[in-house]
């Protein structure tokens, strides 16, 4: 890999989120983690349970869901039993907001069951009832010996801390707009309520802060301002980011600039799935934004050319459609006896002008012919020509079958120990940071 562009990593305390034997660590020099949260009824025990496996098995290394009720507290055990019964062991974030405090303390067994807490300060209560319950959160915490975000959001700010700052920017000749103020409330919201705890007696390695809002430029502001002035490990997420492209493009830009600029220690891509879609796109997409950056190695991906009038569109589309699902399907299986694959690139070019040299380029490539021409299509492995595949125009799945035995003795022979038994890490994949 070449020299890196990116800024140096801002100095975090590390954070251990654990459970069972799958210890998460998130900031210091641990790499920057992937979460996600469930949209279930968390009450829902066995819809809950097969939407945190599906997360969990798609690359998510915490999983948070929603606590909000009585019924769903009880829950919560009910869904790391199952869990555990079936081997998964993702760490569960419990997400609290008006009544956490009494969650905690009433349902002891859902306290001992999650692995961390998300507090949102501004959601606890006013005054100096809040400041009670919150106290009692962080006491519950203590006593399980569990870490917390404190996760502050622009839609819920402490409101007592925004008026104190608009009075005092009014009392300076306001120099800074409404909304500047509003950004350095955020911050010191999140600063001030992990000091508060911190006071209580938690340690500043028990600590991870958030502060989102739904703005791209607001966002990279907030956070580069909370950076300059803690070391506590930060979480990233554009909050409401929306559905569909712009939620993919504006969670990327935002996090992006950031993570270039070396903050961030954990990540979640807070899409809107589209009706039908799966919950795992929001975890595809944190995947893919931390391995195109360089950040981390998920699993191989596809490099392909965006076509011109020269492919065959429809056979060329479709093998690389083909191609890169066949990755993903079959990722987790290379997991359990190889290393370094994810680390692999697969070309799918569709003519033979740059074809043929792109491919050269990557681990595996093939490079189609182009529109009007025989299917006879030359792969490569490491740069040198090791066959052809051919077919017929429309038989996509047919050369894609050969294609990806070639990947598969790829992996074999290049990513595979003899022994076929591996020590994993704890989440199974190649770390660049």
């Amino acid at each position: 890999m070449s020299q890196s562009v990116f800024y140096p990593r801002h100095t975090t305390h590390c954070v251990h989120i654990r459970y069972a034997n799958n210890d998460v660590t998130i900031g210091g020099k641990s790499p920057i983690r992937v979460q996600s949260m469930t949209n279930t009824p968390t009450a829902d025990v066995d819809q809950t349970v097969e939407q945190v496996l599906s997360l969990a098995r798609a690359g998510s290394e915490l999983v948070r869901l929603t606590v909000n009720t009585p019924e769903a507290a009880a829950a919560v055990v009910k869904i790391r039993e199952k869990l555990d019964a079936k081997h998964c062991f993702v760490p569960l974030v419990g997400d609290f907001h008006y009544n956490g405090h009494k969650l905690l303390t009433e349902v002891s067994e859902c306290a001992r069951a999650l692995s961390k807490y998300r507090i949102n300060p501004g959601n606890v209560g006013k005054g100096e009832r809040g400041m009670e319950n919150f106290a009692r959160m962080i006491e519950v915490a203590l006593e399980n010996d569990r870490p917390v975000r404190i996760g502050v959001n622009g839609g819920s700010l402490d409101p007592m801390i925004l008026s104190r700052m608009m009075q005092e920017n009014r009392d300076a000749g306001m120099p800074e707009t409404p909304n500047e103020v509003l950004r350095h409330a955020l911050v010191a919201s999140a600063i001030e309520s992990a000091q508060a705890a911190e006071d209580l007696g938690m340690s500043s390695d028990k600590i991870v802060l958030s502060a989102k809002v739904s703005d791209v430029q607001d966002l990279v502001a907030v956070y580069r301002e909370m950076a300059s002035k803690c070391h506590y490990a930060l979480h990233l997420g554009l909050t409401e980011a929306g559905i569909g492209t712009k939620g993919v493009v504006a969670s990327s830009v935002s996090m992006g600039m950031l993570l270039a600029e070396g903050i961030g220690d954990t990540i979640r891509v807070s899409i809107t799935p589209a009706p039908g879609k799966a919950r795992t796109e929001e975890v595809r997409v944190a995947q893919e934004l931390l391995q195109t950056m360089g950040l981390r190695s998920f699993m191989p991906l596809v490099v392909s050319c965006p076509g011109c009038g020269r492919t065959t569109s429809t056979l060329f589309q479709e093998l690389a459609a083909l191609t890169q699902q066949y990755l993903l399907d079959n990722t987790p299986r290379w997991r359990e006896y190889a290393r370094g694959f994810e680390n692999m690139t697969v070309a799918v070019m569709g003519c033979v002008v740059n074809g043929p040299g792109e491919s050269k380029h990557a681990n595996i490539g093939i490079s189609l012919p182009g529109a009007g021409e025989a299917p006879v299509a030359p792969v490569y492995a490491d740069g040198v020509k090791i066959g052809t595949i051919k077919g017929h125009a429309g038989e996509a799945s047919v050369m894609a079958e050969e294609f990806h035995k070639i990947i598969d003795r790829y992996v074999e022979e290049h990513f595979v120990k003899k022994d076929k038994f591996l020590k994993e890490d704890n989440n199974g994949e190649s770390a660049k940071n």
